[in-house]
Order: C-alpha cells, then structure tokens, then sequence
C-alpha cells in the first residue's frame, strides 16, 4: 500500500517504551503511517494543525510534558475545526467521570491499558477497522485519499490559518484571534470589503471592538511570544517605533502568504 493510502496518525503519549512500540509496529503495518509522536499537548494541538492527521492516539496523563490529554480535547474543540481527526484516547485512567468528560470534549473512542486486550496492535487495528468504515460510509475524501474523515465540501484554509496564528502565540482563549482568523480568511479569497464591519456584523459586536480586539491579540503575542519564534514564522518588517505589526499589516501579510 503507498503511503498516500495510509491512515496519518499523530500520537499524543508520555511512554517512551509505548512510543517506539508505536513506531516499530507502524513501520511494519500496511494501513497506519505514524507521522510524529509527543508527549506534549501543546505540541499536539500545534501537529494536529499543521501535520492535518487522520487520527489521533491520546493518552490523557502527560505528567513530562506540558498540558495533558483535557487540554488537549478542550484546545482542539474550541478551535472549531473544519478538518477533525479522529481521536482515540488511550489512558491509565478507569475514572467513569474523566472518560465522560473526554467524550465531552470530543474523544472519539475510550480504551483503558488495564483492560485484558489492550495492546498496541490492538489500537492499530481498531483505528484501521473504524476509519475503514467511516469511508465506506461517508464515501472518499477530497482529493486526498488518506483524509478518510475530510469531505468535499471542506478545505484546508482555516486550519492553515489557525496553525499560523498558533505559531506566533495568538491564543484561541483571546476573542481577537476569531477575528484575525476571519479577517485573514476573507482578504485571502480576494476579497475587499469593510472587513471589520463584516465581522462585527457576524459576532454582534461594532466594528471598533473587532478592530481593538484584533491589535491587542497580536500586542499580547507580541509581548509573551519569543521574539526568535516571532522572527522564525512572522517574516514581514516590523517598524521598530511600534515593535508589532498594526492589525492591517498582520493580516495581509498572512493573507497573501497563504495564497503563496
């Protein structure tokens, strides 16, 4: 099978000795590519935007790395994707209270490690088996045969959107990223009209709180992001009496990058 027909998968897991049994067995199997593991949720949050997986392996205790498996259902579900994987917890956990949560927030399926039939083949095999039928029920995907959850109508804008804006700190908990995220949407598909009077209308706020909203989430990221990060993903010159880019430059910077 070539890689292209494979299930993309990201896991999301703090076991060394759990992580290379991933990798060794999905560099044998004929159905799972593993792209990248982590023991990190923020850094899951940031493969799931850029990498776009098929599926996601999350274990919901990450005691060595930042955030755990909540946060990462909880980031992942506020960012409203247009593109979700399909994610899959795995977890040490048997609290009936947590995994309802988890199905809260977004997990798509719950296996607990005591469980007498729990391995990672196991795992492998259900993903297969499950994302197998989503396509067979759903029909193929756009374009691409391997985002078996992804449909026609759906593209990769928004996402592309979000992983820039996650790249350079701008927190989906801040209102103004929506707006960004909107703003950069709309100029990028050619259009010129009143952006800010166009969301306000869209969020129910006016056009001078979209505006506000819009420069102190980047004034923040500007503030709290290091500036070696800033200067890796933002590459636009920044007048240094400001030291952050207006709202206006933001936007169209990351506007006609995307259509690049």
């Amino acid at each position: 099978m070539d890689f292209k027909d494979k299930i993309k998968l990201i896991l999301i897991e703090d076991d060394p000795e759990i992580q290379e049994e991933y990798m060794f067995l999905c560099s044998q199997s004929s159905n799972v590519l593993l792209i990248e593991a982590t023991d990190d949720a923020d850094k899951g949050v940031h493969l799931v935007l850029t990498k776009q997986p098929d599926a996601v392996v999350l274990d919901l205790e990450l005691p060595n790395g930042n955030g755990n498996g909540i946060v990462f259902l909880s980031t992942i579900r506020e960012m409203n994707l247009r593109r979700r994987p399909f994610i899959l917890v795995a977890t040490n956990n048997i609290s009936p209270t947590t995994h309802q949560i988890a199905r809260n927030l977004g997990a798509d399926f719950i296996i607990t490690k005591t469980q007498p039939d729990y391995s990672v083949e196991m795992v492998l095999g259900l993903l297969a088996g499950v994302l197998a039928g989503l396509t067979a029920a759903h029909g193929p995907a756009r374009q691409r045969r391997g985002a078996v959850l992804w449909t026609e109508s759906e593209d990769s804008l928004i996402d592309r959107i979000n992983a820039e804006l996650d790249n350079v700190g701008i927190s989906p908990k801040h209102k103004g990223r929506a707006y960004l995220r909107d703003a950069i949407e709309i100029i990028s598909r050619g259009k010129r009209p009143n952006v800010s009077r166009l969301i306000a209308e869209k969020y129910g706020t006016t056009s001078a709180g979209v505006e506000r909203a819009m420069q102190h989430a980047i004034d923040r990221a500007w503030k709290l992001t290091d500036i070696d990060i800033l200067e890796r993903f933002y590459t636009a010159r920044v007048n240094p009496g400001k030291g952050v880019p207006t709202t206006t430059e933001f936007v169209y910077y990351y506007a006609e990058k995307l259509k690049n």
